[in-house]
């Protein structure tokens, strides 16, 4: 059986300049807000047959404002960012400029003391391969952009450098379909984007 999994990335809690690796702060009302300006557009996934979400305040409660009841994954965490877990990417190239390149140029590097890009992406691809098929076919999980962007690498088989060229935008839908090894990105139509700049 093939398998289409939705992800809507979840609502933003912060302005993307002060984005901190591993964020866990929950929504703000501006996020609040945003997910019931999209909740329109979004509401009929939550007729799918398995609801997931990433384990993070602002995913479960985009999950739950959207009717999803959803399931929390540890497999959807956000990347383990060790020692710069709740900098920005400039706080960390302020401390850690040689560690900061060595980590963007090479997907097996861990210079933070965290998870690899390639350990994450290889991690959130096992989590996508591993959805049970004989459940159903329509799956949705609210993940964190990072999350989305792995999996999309992931899917597409591409090179781990790509995770930098993909931008997920908060409470985007991207579907992919298919079956553990084979899978495609599945284009339906535009979501309306309703973040703040």
């Amino acid at each position: 059986m093939q398998l289409r999994v939705t992800f809507v990335a979840a609502a933003r809690s912060s302005p993307l300049l002060a984005e901190r690796f591993q964020d866990d702060r929950p929504l703000d009302q501006a996020g609040w807000d945003e997910v019931q300006r999209a909740a329109g557009e979004l509401l009929p996934l939550a007729a799918s047959d398995l609801r997931y979400c990433s384990p993070t305040p602002r995913s479960r409660a985009t999950g739950d404002a959207l009717g999803y009841a959803p399931l929390v994954q540890p497999a959807l965490r956000d990347c383990d960012m060790g020692r710069w877990r709740g900098f920005t990417l400039g706080e960390a190239m302020a401390r850690e400029p040689e560690a900061v390149d060595a980590w963007l140029a090479d997907s097996r590097s861990a210079p933070h003391g965290g998870e690899s890009l390639l350990a994450f992406i290889t991690r959130v691809g096992g989590w996508l391969d591993t959805r049970p098929a004989d459940d159903g076919g329509r799956i949705v999980a609210v993940a964190e952009p990072s999350v989305i962007r792995a999996a999309l690498v992931y899917v597409l088989k591409a090179p781990p450098s790509t995770y930098w060229n993909i931008d997920v935008r908060p409470l985007s839908a991207t579907s992919v379909m298919g079956r553990a090894g084979r899978w495609n990105l599945r284009f339906d139509g535009a979501v309306a984007q309703h973040t703040r700049a």
